[in-house]
């Protein structure tokens, strides 16, 4: 189901098929959402159309919306039965200069705001990052990049092997300048992801969607609630998990909770002659 090509954007919850919000589901093996973003544009041109519409409906500035840590959904992504992402709340997040003082060359960035997807950048150096950034790869000084945004260094979320700095920083620098059909991610996690792991999971089409969903991506609500949501490549993970974090975590439960009322509205409606 969550392949169906010629969906060329994000499918709601009311689209696809789901479980139950615990991950559990009673009739079944397990959960059956699966989204697919064959399609879809890079979600930092997303961002861009977001904020010029918002300017335009006189909403309120991004940049008045300072990261909210309480309003971050934590989540798990699992390839078939091992845990290769990992994200709790409460990470530490620290402003562009003092993010300076900690970094060192190799190290993945991500830089935070409420309402907006995470960039995602690598230290090569000299206070300088290489990010994807609206559809080209671009090589800027840290604090330009963050445009007062807090930051963190993520290097632990995945759970991969890292490459050696020195190769990761000149697989960033390598691509610096790369902009529209020379690209081979998506968004600015993949890139800076794959610099620093070289893991070809990470690039456009580096996996084949064919057969069983072998990602699950666990979303934890609270310590007893959570929901799962299963996938055929990583970077359709990712893809679903950045839009979460632009939507906060109110907005994927009311968006879920919407779809799991409408789902039993129409079981009822099925069963009631």
């Amino acid at each position: 189901m969550g392949n169906q090509v010629e969906k060329l954007t994000h499918l709601n919850y009311a689209e696809v098929p789901t479980s139950d919000p615990n991950g559990f589901e009673p009739d079944d093996n397990g959960p059956r959402i699966g989204v697919s973003y064959i399609f879809s544009n890079d979600d930092d041109d997303q961002d861009e159309n977001l904020d010029r519409f918002s300017s335009e409906k006189n909403m309120v500035n991004h940049e008045e919306k300072p990261f909210d840590p309480g309003d971050q959904l934590e989540c798990s992504i699992f390839y078939r039965e091992e845990c290769v992402y990992e994200i709790n709340t409460g990470a530490e997040t620290h402003s562009a200069e003092s993010l300076l003082n900690k970094c060192r060359p190799g190290d993945l960035l991500e830089f935070v705001n409420t309402g907006q997807y995470p960039q995602w950048a690598v230290y090569v150096g000299d206070f300088q990052v290489v990010h994807l950034h609206r559809a080209e790869i671009k090589n800027n000084f840290l604090t330009d990049v963050s445009q007062g945004k807090k930051g963190r260094i993520v290097n632990g979320l995945y759970r991969y092997c890292a490459l050696p700095p020195e190769v990761i920083v000149r697989n960033a620098l390598d691509h610096v300048g790369s902009r529209d059909r020379e690209l081979y991610w998506r968004n600015s996690e993949c890139f800076a992801a794959w610099c620093r792991f070289g893991k070809r999971e990470f690039k456009i089409g580096g996996e084949i969607r064919i057969g069983k969903q072998p990602y699950r991506l666990k979303l934890l609500f609270s310590e007893k609630k959570n929901h799962v949501l299963e996938f055929q490549s990583l970077e359709d993970v990712i893809m679903e998990k950045r839009r979460n974090d632009q939507i906060g975590k109110d907005a994927v439960m009311q968006e879920l909770a919407n779809h799991l009322n409408t789902t039993h509205d129409i079981k009822e409606d099925h069963f009631a002659n």
